[in-house]
Parts: structure tokens; sequence; C-alpha cells
């Protein structure tokens, strides 16, 4: 029988508001906990990430700030000093904590034995020190210190210390657990979906509307009709629409966005296209929150196959499940957006994550294109089977090929991808 409540659980803990991009405002959440533990104005610090925390955050605005990076997204967490703002710690910055991050003496080192989503920031001053470790999840701190000394009481008088990992239950979820929990939605989770579908519908019209980064989603909705004819046009003003909320995310908007997976582009990616093509097709407000509840489910589900932060680009991923919603929407069964599932695989399966930045916005359009074509194949009896490449018999065989792509195939790839970054950046 399925965990429904679990389930529920799952999209409390992962379907959350943030502020900006989601790796700097871990790192400054890390730093906002460590000084805020410390208790006094701290004198210097250390921040210690993993490659892929520093990778994410290089290229990518801060919101309330004209600041990039990892040292700028810890020490303003640092001169904020209170974490209780979660992963939204950045959206009430001040002047005087801008002037103060900004004069913070923090070294920054990268461990390359870290986990993939791993920070550690580390206050002293006046004979002691503070730290706080964020690792696994975004928001999810696993040690705290002070003086030294370990707090063992600390998930305790930090609740967001608890571990929470689910990926062993995801992992048995099936297509057709998907489609019966989407069918009886608990009032609470309708209104989570709600909430989420509303917030990224807004940075989208920003990005609709206003030029941030490359303005991909306004230039390519440009030459769009307000009101779509047909399925192909709906599906490229979805498109558009994601990648617009994405340009002003990645280039500083202070506007919040609903995350998935830890990942703002995602949640847009998952909710904002979804939303658009169920209003073309005449769906009811119900029906349309179900479908978002598709593309959340199977955006979280393949998150869990990797690793949060890795060389392959979430977009891809989230778009999967937006895919499975498109194909949900338009009627189909199991056996539907299993072969939509293969379809994508088969298509943008190598696309790479370079870090957080306003390209993403062109990677977020172009992975949304490929899901109106795989669910366009897929409504036209046209599948891709096990034959071809790393696409498998069935969509569970085609995520666990590219699940070993990701963890095996791609690890030298991503270190080669930080290498060419840190070499720009000198």
């Amino acid at each position: 029988m399925l965990n429904r409540r679990r389930i529920d659980l799952i999209f409390e803990r992962e379907i959350i508001e943030a502020m900006g991009c989601t790796e700097p405002a871990a790192a400054a959440l890390a730093g906002a906990k460590a000084a805020e533990l410390f208790g006094m104005k701290p004198e210097s610090g250390m921040a210690v990430v993993s490659p892929n925390m520093m990778k994410n955050a290089m290229g990518v605005s801060i919101p309330n700030s004209n600041l990039h990076g990892i040292r700028a997204a810890v020490s303003l967490g640092i001169a904020i000093r209170n974490s209780s703002a979660g992963l939204s710690v950045l959206s009430t910055v001040t002047d005087k904590e801008r002037e103060e991050a900004m004069r913070f003496p923090l070294d920054v080192q990268i461990d390359e034995s870290a986990p993939s989503l791993y920070v550690k920031v580390t206050v002293q001053g006046s004979g002691h020190s503070a730290s706080a470790v964020i690792s696994g999840e975004h928001d999810r701190f696993t040690e705290l210190e002070l003086d030294g000394i370990i707090l063992p009481e600390a998930p305790m008088f930090f609740p967001e210390c608890r571990s929470f990992s689910e990926d062993d239950f995801l992992a048995t979820l099936t297509i057709n657990d998907v489609l019966d929990y989407a069918s009886a939605l608990s009032p609470m989770i309708r209104d989570l979906l709600e909430k989420a579908v509303e917030k990224n519908m807004t940075i989208s019209q920003a990005g609709l509307t206003e030029d941030w980064g490359l303005s991909v989603g306004k230039v390519m909705a440009k030459d769009l009709p307000e009101h779509p004819g047909t399925l192909h046009e709906a599906m490229q003003k979805a498109a558009a629409a994601a990648a617009a909320g994405s340009d002003a995310r990645m280039a500083g908007s202070a506007l919040p966005v609903m995350i998935n997976s830890g990942s703002g582009n995602q949640g847009i990616t998952v909710t904002v296209p979804v939303a658009i093509v169920a209003s073309y097709l005449g769906k009811s407000h119900s029906e349309m929150i179900s479908a978002v509840a598709v593309s959340e489910l199977i955006g979280i589900i393949l998150t869990s196959h990797k690793d949060r932060l890795s060389a392959l680009c979430g977009a891809f991923t989230a778009s999967i499940g937006t895919a499975c919603a498109y194909a949900y929407l338009l009627g189909g069964n199991a056996s539907l957006l299993d072969s939509t599932i293969n379809n994508m695989v088969g298509n943008l399966s190598g696309i790479i994550c370079d870090g957080a930045k306003d390209t993403c916005a062109l990677k977020i359009y172009s992975s949304l294109v490929a899901a109106s074509v795989a669910v366009e194949l897929a409504l036209s009896g046209k599948r891709a089977g096990g034959e071809a490449g790393i696409v498998g018999d069935d969509s569970l065989s085609s995520i666990n090929h590219l699940t070993r792509i990701s963890h095996e195939g791609m690890e030298q790839t991503n270190r080669t991808i930080l290498q060419i970054m840190l070499e720009k950046g000198k």
C-alpha cells in the first residue's frame, strides 16, 4: 500500500521557499549559523566546501548585492548572524551587512574528499570559535561546534539538524505509485503546490517583462501569441516562461522561488510549464495541481538517484518530471509516461552542469523543448528502446543507466569543469 503520508512529508521538506541560487544560500546559511552560535562579532573565519559547492556558487549573482561566489555568500551570512530565515537568509541584507561582508577576512578552501553538497564555516575571535556544517541537503546542519566541542544536543535546539534522507524509499516508487499519489492529494499538499505555482509564476513573469541576464525567456517568447493556438505553441511558451524565471533568479532577483530537491531552477521547471500547458488544455485547477504533483515527485525521485550537486544538469532531470506531467495532462497512463522518460533519456542525457549562472536558462529552455519532443513522440507511439545507447528496456532501467553515468562516468568531467572555471577566475 502506498505510504502517502511519507510522500507528504518529503514534499513538505523538498518544496520550500528560498531566495536566490540555493548553493550561495546554503553557504550563507552556514555562515549565519556559525556566527549566531559564536554569539558575538567574529574577527575572522574559514569556509571549507566541496568542489560542487564551489562550482555552483561561482558565477551566480547573490540577491540584494552585486557579489558572486562562496566567499561573498559566507561573509554575508556571517554579517547577518541570524539563521532563522533558512534558505531565504539573504532576503534582508542591509547596506551595513554588505559593507561588513566585503571587509571580513575569510579563507576559502576546497575539500576534494567532501560529500557533493558540503560547506563548513568556522568563525573565531577573542580566543573562541564556532562552526556549522551543512551537508547532504541545502539546509541540513549535520554538525555544530562551539570552542572545539561538538554539540550533541544540536538536534534538540536546532530541529533542522535532524538527518532527513528518503533515497531508499524514493527508489521503491514506480510510475503507477506516482500517478496513484497525484490522484488523491491531501488539502495540505494541494495548498503547498498552489503556493509553488504562484511563487514561481511570479518570478517567471518578472523574467518575461524585464531584462535579466541573457533574457532567454523574454527573447524566446517575444514572437509567441499571448494565447497559444496549438499544443506545440503552448509548450514553446511553457519553455520560455520557465527560462525567464531562471533568467531573473540567476541574475539576482530578490523574488523568492519554491524549490525542488534543493534547486530553485528545478522548482521553476517542474511548476511553471505544467501550469501553462494545463491552462491551454482547459484543465481544471485541481487537474493542474495533480499534474504538478506528478512533475514534482518524479523530479524528487530522479534527484534521489544522483547527487544533488553533480556534473549532470538538474534542469534535464527536472524536465523529465515536466514531460511526465505533460503526458499526464494529455490523458497518458503509466505506459505513456514510461515511453516519455525513455525518449528523454535518449535525447539530452549528456547535458553537463557547469555551475549556476545565466546560461542555466538556456539549459532549462532546451530541456523543456526536449520534453515536448519526448511527449509528442510517445503520443505518436514512438519510443526509444533498449537497443539505443544508454536507454533501457523500460524507464527504470533507463534511470539506473543515467544514475551510473552521473556517478561513475562524469566524476572526471566534474573535476575538469571546475578546473576550467577556477582557471578562468585567476
